[in-house]
């Protein structure tokens, strides 16, 4: 797990007591790591914990967040090549989806959402964006068209919508840094498999070592 996602000791052993029923302390794996080479991330993984208010919504699908990674990879040819992930996070249980596109544009952002209806297993009340260009008018009542709410956060407020600011941490983190880019495709079937392992089975420290989907079967 240190290798594939970068799983810091804490959720490798939340890891391999749910999932391989076997109890092992995280100063113990601390201590397997650095025996091994492993007790160090690469430069740029370990982020200073930020402390803000935390805002919890108890009811899956009541708001969520949505926000733009933008990405920057080095070719094959040796070239620059800019990708913008799109991220939505439910508040309540974390469940993620995300999808790259090639451009930053509003079209992307309706196409993204109609994505996100159709993927999360219960209904949206509301979407929680900031002020960008491609959350603005035909966006806005795209969603709103959708039945959902569409709510901006103030600007310059990126706390607001922390949720899914310190999710795109933790893909820079567990992710982005093990990926090797080769073309888009490659890149779509990883972004989907790490999407589905952080739904299912990543441990999430707010939930003690729980799963997404675990906490939303619990809130259903």
């Amino acid at each position: 797990m240190r290798t594939k996602y970068h799983l810091g000791p804490m959720r490798i052993s939340w890891y391999m007591s749910r999932y391989h029923a076997i109890a092992i302390s995280d100063a113990c794996i601390y201590r397997i790591l650095k025996r091994n080479g492993l007790s160090w991330l690469p430069g740029g993984t370990r982020v200073r914990k930020i402390h803000t208010q935390r805002y919890e919504q108890r009811v899956p699908g009541h708001q969520i967040q949505v926000d733009v990674k933008f990405l920057k990879f080095e070719g094959v040819d040796g070239k620059i090549v800019k990708r913008f992930q799109y991220t939505a996070i439910d508040d309540a249980t974390r469940i993620r989806a995300l999808k790259v596109y090639d451009r930053h544009t509003q079209a992307n952002a309706i196409d993204f959402i109609d994505t996100v209806i159709a993927k999360f297993p219960f209904r949206i009340r509301e979407i929680r964006t900031d002020n960008g260009h491609e959350f603005q008018a035909r966006f806005h009542w795209h969603v709103e068209d959708q039945g959902i709410r569409h709510a901006y956060i103030k600007p310059a407020s990126p706390q607001l919508n922390g949720k899914v600011e310190r999710s795109h941490r933790t893909d820079d983190q567990e992710f982005y840094q093990l990926l090797s880019y080769t073309d888009d495709t490659d890149l779509v079937q990883k972004l989907s498999e790490w999407e589905r392992f952080y739904n299912l089975a990543r441990p999430h420290g707010a939930f003690n070592g729980k799963a997404p989907y675990e906490i939303l079967r619990e809130r259903l």
